[in-house]
């Protein structure tokens, strides 16, 4: 199992996705960098950092920041789109949720055991939300 490290800062790549494709209206539960997959906390409603060390509601990924936010800001979730992630990524691959919060493995965790996007080419990922 190994880490899929961010080459720079990830990016949308998918041009004008529809708003069928995203979640708006939300707060950051904490600070968020683009390209993290996050989850809406069902106690306060805000986003935080999806995290697949164990399989509880943390594990689960409603959609993706598209950009950096601090706490308490408004962020926007897409699902469905593809992201500039990466650098010499394999073509193909699956990704999964990693134990660090808001980061992306190449093999399944405790918490993470479904792919949640899939490697288009050496450079952008599809990305999708957790299948519940």
């Amino acid at each position: 199992m190994a880490a899929i490290a961010s080459s720079g800062t990830p990016s949308l790549a998918s041009v004008l996705p529809p708003q069928s494709q995203q979640i708006a209206g939300l707060l950051a539960g904490e600070a968020l960098s683009a390209g993290m997959p996050c989850y809406i906390k069902a106690s306060d409603g805000k986003v935080y950092k999806s995290n697949g060390t164990s399989a509880n509601a943390a594990a689960k990924v409603d959609g993706w920041a598209a950009e950096a936010c601090a706490t308490g800001e408004a962020v926007t979730l897409f699902f469905d789109v593809n992201f500039r992630y990466g650098a010499g990524m394999t073509p193909g691959a699956r990704v999964y949720l990693a134990t660090t919060a808001g980061t992306l493995e190449d093999a399944a965790t405790t918490g993470g055991t479904a792919p949640i996007g899939f490697v288009v080419d050496a450079t952008r990922i599809h990305v999708w939300q957790s299948r519940y």
